[in-house]
């Protein structure tokens, strides 16, 4: 079987109608305030970081690490893109990532999109910055820890929104599904707040000001966003390497025995492959390369869209 590079996106046939409306309902809220609040208070600089941010993280997700038990993880990045960006932008970059991955690339079904971007955009985004505020005056190592912890609490929020929904859709028990799901993703957390701490201590060592910081750096530079880019791209060159493993989902999927349940859908370039490019490790890498381009002109444009007129 092929495993997509997903953590805990949902495929169509895991969740009932009505629990996959209800999502729906609750994500279409939240994005309408995320919308407001961005209007209202998102800043210059946050616009092309908001694009920078959404590439890196879509190329980050396609590089699954393995963990214990024959399972593979890979960064969220809610909680990354939430203490970058404040909440409600960094909730919208993460919706723009996960709906080109549902639409372009199959990853996640469409009927399930709203509980996909409720669990991996809008739950990590608000704990991650929930936690984080609370240490944004005080020293980097400070910031970087509980940073790593609100990036690894992130992670087991999302893993337990998505088991009781499944639960409550009755796809699998409540008393196996959560040790189950919980367990997976207590490991999978660990790489997520390894990946967010890092690139935390990057954007403090390199332009502090993103974050509010003093900087002695140059304002209004753009090889920061440059820079940005080009990491974006090197990652996506090594999504190739990934781990074959199942992600945390589809390991409990194929364990709790629901995984027959799951509906295939279609989209241009499903599987992250192009479809005339003959060489695999290369049509994985012009997927990427388009995804994260995609994201990242989406994300400029609602930024954009949104920004504070002065």
């Amino acid at each position: 079987m092929h495993y997509s590079p997903a953590l805990l996106h949902i495929p169509d046939g895991f969740l009932s109608l009505i629990v996959s409306l209800i999502c729906w309902a609750i994500t279409a809220v939240v994005l309408a305030m995320a919308v407001s609040r961005s209007n209202k208070a998102l800043g210059e600089k946050q616009v092309p970081l908001m694009g920078i941010m959404a590439a890196f993280i879509f190329a980050a997700q396609m590089l699954n690490f393995p963990v214990a038990g024959g399972t593979s993880g890979h960064l969220l990045g809610g909680a990354l893109a939430a203490i970058t960006l404040g909440p409600w932008a960094g909730m919208l970059v993460m919706t723009a990532v996960i709906a080109v991955q549902a639409l372009l690339f199959q990853d996640g079904g469409l009927l399930v999109m709203g509980a996909n971007i409720l669990n991996m955009g809008l739950v990590t985004a608000a704990i991650g910055y929930g936690l984080y505020r609370g240490v944004s005056n005080s020293s980097r190592g400070a910031k970087l820890a509980v940073a790593g912890v609100a990036a690894w609490i992130s992670v087991m929020a999302g893993a337990l929104f998505t088991a009781l929904q499944l639960w409550v859709s009755g796809t699998s028990q409540l008393q196996v599904v959560i040790p189950a799901m919980l367990g997976v993703h207590a490991l999978i957390g660990i790489g997520e707040a390894a990946i967010t701490v890092a690139a935390l201590a990057f954007i403090l060592q390199t332009r502090p000001d993103l974050l509010n910081e003093k900087s002695t750096a140059a304002q209004g530079s753009r090889g920061w966003v440059v820079a940005g880019v080009v990491i974006s791209l090197v990652v996506v060159l090594l999504s190739p390497l990934a781990s074959a493993f199942p992600d945390g989902l589809n390991r409990v999927a194929e364990d709790l025995g629901f995984i027959h349940t799951a509906q295939s859908g279609s989209g241009p370039l499903a599987g992250y492959s192009v479809p005339f490019f003959a060489d695999a490790s290369f049509s994985k890498i012009a997927a990427g390369t388009i995804g994260a381009l995609v994201v990242l002109g989406l994300s400029i444009l609602a930024g954009r869209s949104l920004q504070k007129k002065t």
